[in-house]
């Protein structure tokens, strides 16, 4: 077979998006050699950064799509999401998301709890396969979070993110940065068990099913449509009141 001649291109990633790379690319100009013509899709993912962490690529200075093919001598620039500049009127890399709503791998259970702890929508199952999640994300309209750089790569997944952070508290943190959610906070407003939005419920119609404790301390409840458990503000609610108290100052970035 003849061989294919070989092409050059040089890339640089920003910010974040070094995490991905390799300790002698980061945050520097680099050539890259390739023999078979390839969309800057696959040439920025074969480097290993998963383009959902794509916001917007300049090839020679002209922003591109995901599609575009890669030439020889080309100079790419690749950056992640902007928080301080608005690059609406550049050419997009996919549909702006209305609302942030996300959809959690199997490995981020606790992180699920404590989103949906804040009053966000976040969908999550112990056994769903990354297919799966993959198709909820792309019919629903969800935000992938996971750690699987993998999963991220797969074609129907439009809106995702790699969790940095290991520990679930520091997890929160950098979710609600990462897609400033501050605004949307509404602390027990769904079900941590099945992210159901709960209901304000009678205390009469549920008098059997309350701890005598709790009947004699307690008048106000909510329940969960879905899974028909029952919330009130004891030891509990007080727990995570100062778990929220705690994390937020931390999480508002600088003014």
């Amino acid at each position: 077979m003849p061989a294919f001649p070989r092409r050059h291109a040089v890339f640089r990633y920003y910010a974040e998006l070094n995490d991905f790379l390799p300790l002698a690319r980061r945050s520097v100009s680099f050539t890259h050699s390739f023999a078979l013509p390839a969309s800057v899709k696959d040439m920025i993912e074969s480097m290993g950064v998963p383009h959902t962490e794509v916001d917007l690529i300049l090839l020679n200075g002209t922003p591109v799509d995901f599609c575009h093919p890669v030439q020889d001598g080309d100079r790419i620039s690749v950056y992640p999401a902007f928080h301080s500049l608005d690059t609406r009127s550049l050419l997009q890399l996919r549909t702006r998301l209305q609302d942030r709503r996300f959809v959690l791998d199997t490995h981020l259970g606790r992180l699920a709890r404590y989103l949906r702890m804040l009053g966000l929508d976040a969908a999550y199952e112990t056994d769903s396969e990354d297919q799966k999640l993959a198709q909820i994300s792309h019919h629903e309209g969800r935000i992938l979070l996971t750690r699987d750089r993998g999963l991220l790569k797969r074609g129907e997944v439009v809106h995702g993110y790699f969790v940095r952070a290991m520990e679930p508290k520091l997890q929160v943190v950098e979710v609600l940065r990462r897609f400033d959610l501050f605004p949307n906070i509404a602390p027990f407003r769904r079900c941590i068990a099945c992210n159901t939005r709960l209901q304000s419920v009678a205390k009469e119609t549920i008098l059997e099913r309350l701890p005598s404790d709790t009947r004699r301390r307690y008048d106000e409840f909510r329940i969960c449509p879905s899974c028909n458990r029952i919330y009130w503000e004891g030891s509990h609610y007080e727990k995570m009141q100062r778990f929220i108290q705690r994390i937020l100052p931390v999480s508002r970035p600088p003014v």
